[in-house]
């Protein structure tokens, strides 16, 4: 039997059965579909949360007060349990020393109520520096962020949100308003055109004022954070180093800091993410065996109703390794069919998603398509040899007479 004859035949066979060869093909179309669908959504979340860190500069690091390591001894501070020292402006003005460092920026946060014109709202404060404009890559839709205000200076200015700016000045003009943030009142010379959130707070639902005066307006000298921008990348690692000793020596000797690099954490999230996609894709790839086992299924009870057919071959001359690799051929038509479709019904449902959930880029990976491909083949090789084999020990006279 020539090649060209064993894929006419496979293929004249699956003609003669549409309804069976549909379903195989729709089994095998929804797993390959499967792993394309949620391997794009890995890979979109994975591409989204790198994209924010991104977006925020690879330059940049973050000082936290309170060391996340811990030691097998201890001082007796920490066995009587004494919190670790605060995190202030001072250790941030100490930092300016350190030539390597381009932007610094303190951060307080908080919540406390807005008052304007008799109108009143509960608002998010960030108290920090002009710098925070640069290090977290915000932008100003009008007017100026935080001017006149230094590390050491603190004047009454203040920033917010366009929601803040809709909801308490309505139509009037906010820029050059004065603006009672609890106790304290500031006069607002800007509006934040970012969108987004910062440290966990939305962009637009915010007010922004100097650090020194959040820190009076909340009655605590601890800072929350402290960003800093580095001039260049391959100087993170020193500015780390440098950032614990100025630190440590401020603090008594103590290394209750903590200094997260940016591309670090970035670079973890995406490993993270690159497992969870492969997770998805092996969870998704489960349903293309349960496919197989489909064909193996539909293919044995095809085995008994093609008796007569499988006979008619081993009488003119078929062996049983032709009638063998029949079998398997047709197994990995449907299979590699079934594999084709769902590839294009993946693929066209990740791009109507990308059209609805434009801020969510679903891009189903490369090896995803390949594998899925390579797994519904090896499924219809595997599951296909069972009723191939069956069909090859078939008695030749008995197959004809139709007795089983």
């Amino acid at each position: 039997m020539r090649f060209y004859d064993l894929i006419f035949l496979a293929f004249s066979t699956l003609v003669r059965y549409p309804l069976r060869t549909l379903m195989l093909l729709i089994a095998t179309s929804i797993g390959v579909m499967a792993v394309i669908l949620l391997t794009a959504v890995g890979e979109g979340a994975r591409d989204y949360i790198t994209g924010e860190f991104r977006d925020m500069g690879t330059n940049l690091l973050i000082v936290i007060p309170g060391k996340n390591e811990t030691s097998g001894g201890g001082s007796p501070a920490d066995l009587a349990g004494v919190a670790p020292r605060d995190l202030t402006v001072e250790d941030a003005i100490s930092l300016r020393q350190i030539e390597a460092i381009k932007n610094i920026a303190p951060i307080v946060i908080g919540e406390t109520p807005a008052q304007f014109n008799g109108l009143e709202r509960s608002v998010p404060i960030i108290g920090t520096t002009p710098s925070f404009l640069a290090v977290r890559k915000w932008e100003m839709a009008t007017g100026n962020f935080l001017p006149g205000v230094t590390l050491d200076r603190s004047p009454p200015v203040c920033v917010i949100g366009k929601e803040v700016e809709s909801e308490l000045f309505g139509k009037n003009k906010a820029i050059g308003q004065w603006l009672r943030v609890g106790d304290r009142r500031c006069r607002v010379t800007g509006i934040i055109g970012t969108e987004g959130r910062a440290v966990g707070i939305d962009a637009q639902k915010v007010v922004v004022m100097p650090v020194s005066l959040a820190t009076a307006l909340f009655n605590r000298p601890s800072l929350f954070r402290i960003g800093i921008e580095a001039r260049n990348t391959w100087e993170m690692e020193q500015i780390k180093k440098d950032i614990i000793r100025i630190i440590k020596k401020r603090h008594q000797g103590k290394e209750d800091i903590t200094v997260i690099r940016q591309d670090s954490v970035m670079k973890s999230f995406d490993n993270i993410f690159n497992v969870l996609t492969m997770a998805l894709g092996s969870i998704a790839s489960i349903s293309l065996f349960v496919a197989g086992i489909l064909i193996m299924n539909v293919m044995l009870v095809a085995v008994s109703q093609r008796q007569a057919e499988i006979g008619l071959l081993k009488a003119i001359g078929a062996k049983n390794n032709q009638i063998n690799h029949l079998f398997i051929t047709e197994a990995i038509i449907l299979s590699g069919s079934g594999a084709l479709l769902g590839l294009v019904l993946g693929h066209t449902v990740t791009q109507i998603l990308k059209v609805a959930f434009p801020t969510f880029n679903f891009l189903p990976p490369l090896w995803a398509s390949f594998v899925s491909l390579l797994v519904a083949l090896i499924s219809g090789v595997v599951f296909g040899l069972l009723p191939a084999r069956r069909a090859a020990k078939l008695d030749p006279v008995i197959a004809l007479s139709g007795n089983k």
